[in-house]
């Protein structure tokens, strides 16, 4: 797949308007949802649950990247599974045996992602980057949206994308946080697939044209 994609996080929607922004994201050029669940344990925020996530998978037409920023994700990998996500990402500093996380995620039918923290080395990942479909490089610290950009994330991407291609793996790179039209294409240039955008885009006067040409932006 050449085109970089685009993934809204709902953490950013309007949740007293839930329904109306699934269905902005279902008519905009977004590639995906991207979904954040949060256990105010692995990280400070609470942020929905089961009930909510299925509400959206009622409505949501397009894929569903779901992450999780929880302790011990093992325990719920088949809930998030029966409950419609296409991609399940778990953070490498929750995981104690990440390789088993990871073949449980692809057992129950999802693709398989890893979220590193900004402190965590990408060099981490080397075992196992080939049982990885996406590694989701936090740009932020993960817990609330609207955070600044971590500026050193251009050279983790840099390395991370030379790490994928020692090992001839085919894993897609993520940016979560702090994305905007500002930063968007140097991250695709130091080779990011998949931009996260949540308050840039649904803070927006137009966030369905704040989509669009973020989508244009990064497929000159």
């Amino acid at each position: 797949m050449s085109d970089k994609l685009i993934a809204p996080s709902i953490l950013a929607a309007d949740f007293a308007n839930l329904q109306r922004d699934v269905e902005m994201v279902n008519t905009s050029q977004a590639d995906w949802f991207h979904i954040d669940i949060m256990d105010g344990v692995f990280v400070p925020n609470i942020s929905f649950g089961m009930p909510v996530l299925k509400a959206i998978s009622k409505h949501a037409k397009k894929f569903i990247d779901v992450h999780l920023m929880i302790v011990d994700p093992d325990r719920y990998i088949k809930e998030f599974a029966d409950l419609g996500s296409n991609m399940l990402t778990v953070h490498y500093e929750a995981c104690s045996h990440l390789h088993r996380s990871l073949q449980s995620i692809k057992n129950h039918g999802m693709q398989a992602g890893v979220a590193l923290n900004p402190h965590t080395n990408v060099e981490l990942l080397r075992d196992c980057i080939n049982d990885i479909d996406m590694v989701c490089l936090m740009s932020v610290n993960p817990g609330f949206g609207g955070q600044h950009f971590i500026e050193r994330t251009y050279k983790k991407i840099k390395q991370l994308k030379a790490l994928i291609l020692e090992e001839g793996a085919d894993t897609k790179i993520e940016i979560d946080g702090g994305v905007t039209d500002k930063n968007a294409e140097e991250l695709i240039a130091c080779g990011a697939d998949v931009l996260v955008a949540g308050s840039y885009v649904f803070k927006s006067d137009d966030p369905e044209e704040t989509i669009l040409n973020l989508k244009n932006s990064i497929n000159k």
